[in-house]
């Protein structure tokens, strides 16, 4: 899998609006999973992960982002197949691009998918 990441820890600083976050819509996926889907325009998509610290580690499905992926870690960790990325880290996936990522404690992620996701295995 090719990864390319740079933290940006160094140069940004990342507050969150809790109470903005709390008037966004989630999709509750039942196992300490929330997504929020910021806006949409055909296959691409622009979206928040929420992850609980008490989150199953099979909460993502394993999944092929078609025409690669972008993101960008809020707060926490997330770590897939290709490592573990901390707050602050920009992350691009080539496309086709399989991967199935676990959050690691509490992590908010905003993710950007140019040609959208198809999951390969069930939930």
């Amino acid at each position: 899998m090719d990864v390319l990441s740079h933290s940006l820890r160094d140069l940004i600083k990342i507050e969150l609006n809790e109470r903005a976050l709390q008037r966004l819509t989630w999709k509750d996926f039942g196992d300490g999973l929330s997504m929020s889907r910021l806006a949409r325009e055909g296959a691409r998509e622009l979206v928040l992960y929420r992850i609980k610290a008490e989150a199953s580690p099979n909460a993502f499905s394993r999944h092929e982002h078609l025409e690669g992926e972008f993101y960008l870690v809020l707060r926490g960790q997330i770590a897939d197949e290709s490592g573990v990325y901390s707050e602050g880290a920009l992350v691009s996936l080539d496309p086709k691009t399989v991967h199935s990522p676990r959050g690691i404690g509490e992590s908010i992620v905003l993710g950007l998918w140019p040609a959208g996701v198809k999951i390969l295995t069930n939930r």
